[in-house]
């Protein structure tokens, strides 16, 4: 007997609905019917291939879905601020495509690269591309240190290392005008001290605050840019 949904489609498409409202981010019906699809699709697959340690539909939707969408705002407010267009973003460590396909979703003129060492993870990202329609997603399977440079106009990642770790392994796929930004949460500010400590040609610009619907913890997002001497 196979396992039966604990939250309906309908019953998701209600929750992001109300989340989209409440991070003031403008989806259309067709984005949240790809999401809603995502979940399930990524729910199916972690039963036979394991891609995520979140069970449950309900669950993936809180801490997997909410806390990527969050970041969207942040990304359009930071191009606002600096007169700037991300129009390629490489997300490293990506995963089973988080937040990949959140962004690829929601920012369909902009080319999103789902990067990760793990080929099934990769291959369900590319099934989720074919099944979803996102002509704009595409998946490398590969670590990231052996891409080549200049790849993306921002590099972001989620739950993939360190900041220190992030620019070391990561900061070549930045082109020249691009910059970096860490998903965060609590930790963010003891990386924050021990990265200031180092000389890695980057700094922190920015460090934004940022509120997930339904999770009752604060999440940060930290902007990374080149040091002017080393531009």
């Amino acid at each position: 007997m196979s396992e039966l949904p604990d939250i309906t489609a309908e019953g998701l498409h209600k929750k992001l609905q109300i989340a989209v409202s409440q991070i003031h981010l403008e989806v259309s019906t067709n984005h949240l019917d790809r999401l809603v699809e995502y979940l399930f699709e990524l729910s199916k697959w972690n039963r036979t291939y394991n891609l995520t340690a979140v069970k449950g539909l309900d669950a993936m939707l809180s801490q997997h879905l909410l806390d990527c969408l969050a970041v969207v705002p942040a990304i359009k407010q930071y191009e606002k601020q600096n007169g700037t267009l991300f129009r390629t973003i490489a997300d490293v460590g990506s995963g089973p495509g988080l937040p990949a396909v959140v962004l690829a979703v929601c920012l369909p003129e902009r080319e999103i690269i789902s990067i990760d060492a793990v080929e099934k993870k990769t291959t369900f990202v590319s099934h989720v591309s074919n099944r979803l329609g996102l002509v704009n997603l595409s998946a490398q399977h590969a670590r990231v240190e052996r891409l080549k440079a200049g790849l993306a106009d921002l590099v972001i990642s989620r739950a993939f290392a360190s900041l220190a770790q992030f620019v070391e392994k990561a900061a070549h796929l930045v082109n020249s005008d691009g910059v970096m930004a860490a998903m965060k949460s609590k930790q963010l500010e003891a990386e924050r001290k021990s990265f200031e400590g180092l000389h890695t040609g980057w700094r922190i610009d920015q460090v934004d605050t940022v509120e997930v619907p339904r999770l009752h913890a604060t999440r940060f997002l930290a902007w990374l840019k080149r040091e002017v001497d080393h531009e």
